[in-house]
């Protein structure tokens, strides 16, 4: 038994000198670990550069979120102009496959589109002035009429002096005239606003129906072969889809303005064809309250003829503006643009909700282009022959395999 007890203590012992670094001589237990010694931790190298990272990218998205909002006016004005450029797309086109340069072209539809537009900005504000000045010479006329009305109606005793006396030392004038004073360089400032942005939507335009060929080309050379036929085929979809849409917006407004017409005809209104014209574009070129604008100043002259003349004409506008959302808008739109009508109606909600007036008016066009390059990629089944397919009831105890 001797000679085992000194085997046994031998190996022990040589155990104990040859372990591993950190273990306790013939302890028997595992070395501990470094870091459970009870020093200070070490930060993991990659910390520093996540944190680095982090906030350069929230630097980064603060300040493209703030470019974005600076240069929102910008991106709409150039969302409006290329628009424009699709609508003049295919007069410039017939244009220049005849020979003619592009950039002349495009010069000569936009001369005649200025031309147009100044001529009925002219005609127009030569007829207003010259009502305004009527109206002010005969406005005792009228105030006199109103005032018997209103003493015959209601059984009063009002007279033109006192009314004018009220109204000339009233509190709410004399507001609205240092109002209107302060703000007189306010509406300036709104309407150097409204020329440098229609001059910028212009210029672009300019540029890309005069250019229309080299930036497809441009947008195409960055492309596979195969997106780029998609490219030029979206591209045919839009300029044929806003065609479309402006060629309905030219038919009612051609409807309202004979409708109009007749009206203002019948009641004796003075410059009947110009306000026509006013009705018909205005109102179907300035979404949601185009109509409504536009019959203002119709009102205003029927009012010089006959107060009562001025209430047929907001009813006839009221009545008209129903009309057409509900019966010839729907139709025509459809039909022009090939979207459902329900469709049309809530692009237009939508695009208001999103960008306002310029949304409302580009909606539909969008959305028709939108539909139908999609269109091209949506596969389609035939249908089955089931009476609730055509909105007939199912006789009962007939299975639809039957039907089938």
């Amino acid at each position: 038994m001797a000679p085992t007890d000194e085997i046994n203590t031998d190996d022990r012992e040589a155990d104990g000198a040859d372990g591993p670094r950190g273990a306790s001589p013939g302890s028997g237990r595992p070395p501990a670990h470094p870091l459970g010694t009870g020093g200070p931790a070490r930060m993991p190298r990659w910390l520093p550069r996540a944190v680095v990272l982090v906030l350069a990218l929230y630097a980064c998205f603060q300040l493209g979120s703030w470019a974005f909002h600076q240069l929102i006016g910008l991106l709409i004005n150039i969302l409006i102009a290329f628009f424009v450029a699709l609508a003049m797309e295919p007069a410039v086109g017939r244009m220049a496959a005849r020979g003619m340069r592009r950039g002349l072209a495009t010069f000569l539809v936009f001369l005649a589109l200025m031309i147009a537009t100044v001529g009925f900005v002219v005609l127009l504000g030569s007829m207003l002035a010259g009502q305004i000045v009527d109206m002010v010479e005969q406005f005792p006329k009228y105030l006199d009429s109103v005032i018997n009305w209103v003493n015959h109606s209601f059984h009063t005793e009002l007279s033109r002096v006192e009314v004018q006396d009220s109204l000339l030392h009233s509190d709410w004038l004399q507001k609205y005239v240092q109002n209107s004073a302060t703000g007189v360089l306010d509406v300036s400032t709104t309407v150097l606003g409204g020329l440098f942005r229609l001059l910028t939507i212009f210029l672009f335009a300019f540029y890309f129906a005069a250019d229309g060929p080299r930036l497809r080309r441009t947008i195409c050379s960055v492309l596979p072969p195969a997106r780029q036929a998609e490219v030029l085929r979206a591209w045919e979809i839009a300029v044929d889809k806003t065609g479309g849409y402006l060629y309905s917006r030219g038919l009612m407004a051609l409807i309202s303005g004979v409708a109009h017409y007749v009206l203002l005809q019948i009641l004796g209104v003075p410059y009947a064809p110009a306000l026509a014209v006013w009705v018909g574009l205005v109102s179907q070129f300035i979404p949601t309250i185009g109509t409504y604008l536009a019959g203002a100043l119709p009102m205003l002259l029927a009012f010089t003829v006959d107060p009562w003349y001025a209430v047929w004409v907001l009813g006839f506008v009221v009545i008209y503006q129903q009309f057409e959302n509900y019966m010839l808008q729907p139709k025509l739109t459809a039909k022009t643009v090939d979207i459902h009508p329900a469709v049309a109606f809530g692009s237009v909600i939508a695009g208001t909700a999103l960008m306002g007036a310029v949304g409302a008016l580009i909606a539909i066009p969008a959305v028709a282009t939108l539909q139908a390059f999609l269109g091209a990629y949506v596969k389609r089944y035939d249908v089955t022959d089931d009476p609730r397919v055509h909105g007939r009831h199912q006789p009962r105890g007939q299975d639809s395999t039957d039907a089938a």
